[in-house]
């Protein structure tokens, strides 16, 4: 039997994609999310790939989760989340600002720390690989969003210096502009795609499959000695930095 990895946010666009990827290198695939229709759909046209529902903000449908997902969990790949406030509140309206903070917070930090806190008992070591997909966005903004995704490189950084003792890696992919996904929803048409991919001196967008490929890799047994960093996929949009 392969190696059992799970993918939060597996339902669609990058986690779909990884989902695929790990699957097609042997993996058994557990993809986790709020939505079951989608899970569904992913579980009936990958092979070796199940699907579990849950809320992942919800401490008690995480821990549900986790006994619905077994183990041990050779990989993990924390990729739930989303941006749940789009439009900046009015100037001075303050109560709109801090309900974008929390929705952002709670929809981009909590899935990520909960699952990977539920799984860690069950992770394997050595050997263990955690993979959490942050954006652009925690470089250069929006502020709620970017802000939200930006919490979670230092914590990455704490876990990685914590569990690399034990035979675990821990990494951050951070994806620039991706098309083939339903983040941008609304706004996705053709003037918003021209903006975005000149942004990139290679004046395109990503797509999923070239992020599930990072994202593999360090979920490999090759890179059991890279540990603590954040991999950008922006096509040079902005330069490499920690």
């Amino acid at each position: 039997m392969g190696r059992l990895a799970v993918v939060s946010g597996g339902g669609t666009g990058i986690g779909r994609a990884v989902a695929a990827a790990l699957a097609a290198e042997g993996s058994e695939v557990v993809v986790v999310g709020r939505r079951p229709e989608p899970l569904a759909a992913v579980a009936a046209g990958l092979p070796g790939v199940r699907a579990v529902t849950a809320d992942l903000t919800d401490p008690a449908q995480v821990a549900r989760a986790a006994k619905e997902i077994g183990g041990p969990v050779d990989v993990l790949v924390n990729n739930a989340g989303g941006n749940f406030a789009p439009a900046p509140p009015e100037p001075g309206d303050l109560e709109t600002l801090r309900a974008q903070w929390l929705a952002n917070v709670t929809g981009n930090v909590l899935p990520v720390v909960l699952l990977t806190e539920a799984l860690l008992p069950v992770l394997s070591r050595p050997g263990g690989r955690i993979v959490t997909i942050t954006s652009v966005a925690a470089f250069r903004g929006p502020a709620t969003y970017g802000g939200s995704k930006a919490a979670l490189h230092p914590w990455s950084a704490e876990l990685a210096a914590r569990l690399a003792p034990e035979g675990v890696t821990v990494n951050v992919v951070a994806p620039g502009y991706i098309p083939e996904t339903e983040f941008y929803g609304e706004r996705m048409n053709a003037e918003f795609h021209a903006g975005r991919s000149a942004q990139s001196p290679s004046g395109r967008g990503g797509t999923p499959a070239e992020v599930a490929a990072t994202v593999a890799h360090l979920a490999s047994p090759l890179a059991g000695f890279l540990t603590g960093q954040i991999i950008q996929i922006n096509g040079g949009a902005i330069p490499g930095r920690g």
